[in-house]
This record gives structure tokens, C-alpha cells and sequence, in this order.
């Protein structure tokens, strides 16, 4: 059954080739031995070119509407309102805390200690005595990953001591995830979840 179909389309194209040999209905050029098959199989081929249309598709995808980005004005003027509201919220929390001193100013080893503080929380430290550390493994590799993505995108803009402080981080935080990971290969678990309390 599966070989008649196969037979069929290739006799139709030869019988159509006959028939316009024959002169049952005549062709726009004259008859030569070569026309219909030409017709055939050359179309196809050139027909098939359309696929490269996908890229484009692709290329429409990040396309997202975004609102447009603040001008250097605007930015200028919110970041001065931003302070403003910063002093003022300072001001209140030292009046009620009037032996706190001024804060320091946020640097980049504040951001990469925020990092370092929640990709060892997520691997479950930090959690009180008595308690059964909460781990969230994937959030931790999250973390982690992120700081690599910092690492990379800052590489030549740091100064020395920047630099040492992310690497050192980066160093610790993918020591203690493999220890993790480690850990739980061992004993043959899943990715720890917080266990069902009590009654259950």
C-alpha cells in the first residue's frame, strides 16, 4: 500500500509530461523533451528558500515595548529627591537613636556582602540552635551564579581591594554549595525542604 502512493506522483508528473507532448493541451513554449520536468523539479527548490523567515521571528521576540529611558535630567533631579527622602528617614531613626552615628556610605563591598549574607542563608546558615536549617539550594545557586554574572561584568573596573573581596566571596560561597551538594548526593536525598512539623 505504502509503495502505490510513491508510484502514483511519480507517473501523474510523467503522464502530465506526456500529455503536454502530446499536444492535449500545448505548453507556452514549444515542445521540448526537457520543459516539464524542468518545471517540476526546479520550482520546488527555489519555493523552499522562504525558511530563513524564522530569523526574523526571533529577532522579534526580545523585542519588547519599553517604556523610554529617563533622560539625564530627570535621573538627575529624582536621584536628588531620592537623597532628600534618605536624609530625612536618617534623621528620624537618629532622633529617636541619638547615640547611632551617620551612616557610611553604600559601597560595592555592601553589595557583595548583601550576596554573600543571602547565598549562605539559602545553603541554611544563620539558623537558630534547636532548628532544623530551612536550605534552598536553588535559590542559593541563583545567588551564587549572580555574583559570577557581577564578577564578569565588572572584571577591569574594580579596584584591588574590590576585586579580592568578590573573588574571596565568590571562592567561599561555591566551596560551601559544593559541600552541599556534596552532602546530599551522599545520603541519597532530594534537594532539602523545609519537613513537615509534628502531626502529619
Amino acid at each position: 500500500m505504502s509503495e502505490t502512493p510513491k508510484f502514483t506522483v511519480i507517473d501523474r508528473r510523467k503522464f502530465k509530461a506526456d500529455e503536454e507532448h502530446e499536444g492535449q493541451q500545448p505548453a507556452a513554449t514549444p515542445p521540448e523533451p526537457g520543459a516539464g520536468p524542468r518545471l517540476v523539479v526546479s520550482e520546488p527548490k527555489p519555493a523552499a528558500k522562504p525558511e530563513p523567515a524564522p530569523e526574523p521571528v526571533a529577532d522579534a521576540e526580545p523585542a519588547i515595548e519599553l517604556p523610554p529611558a529617563p533622560t539625564a535630567e530627570e535621573s538627575r533631579e529624582q536621584k536628588m529627591a531620592y537623597d532628600v527622602a534618605a536624609q530625612r528617614l536618617e534623621d528620624l531613626i537618629r532622633a529617636q537613636n541619638p547615640a547611632m552615628g551617620p551612616q557610611p556610605p553604600i559601597g560595592f563591598e555592601h553589595l557583595v556582602q548583601q550576596f554573600y549574607v543571602s547565598a549562605m542563608i539559602q545553603m541554611g546558615a544563620g539558623a537558630q540552635d534547636g532548628q532544623r536549617p530551612r536550605v534552598d539550594i536553588l535559590g542559593a545557586r541563583t545567588t551564587i551564579d549572580l555574583l559570577g554574572v557581577l564578577a564578569d561584568k565588572t572584571r577591569g573596573n574594580l579596584t584591588e581591594a574590590e576585586d579580592r573581596t568578590l573573588q574571596t566571596v565568590l571562592f567561599e560561597v561555591r566551596m560551601a554549595f559544593m559541600e552541599l551538594t556534596s552532602m546530599i548526593t551522599l545520603q541519597g536525598m532530594q534537594p532539602p525542604q523545609p519537613p513537615p512539623l509534628g502531626t502529619r
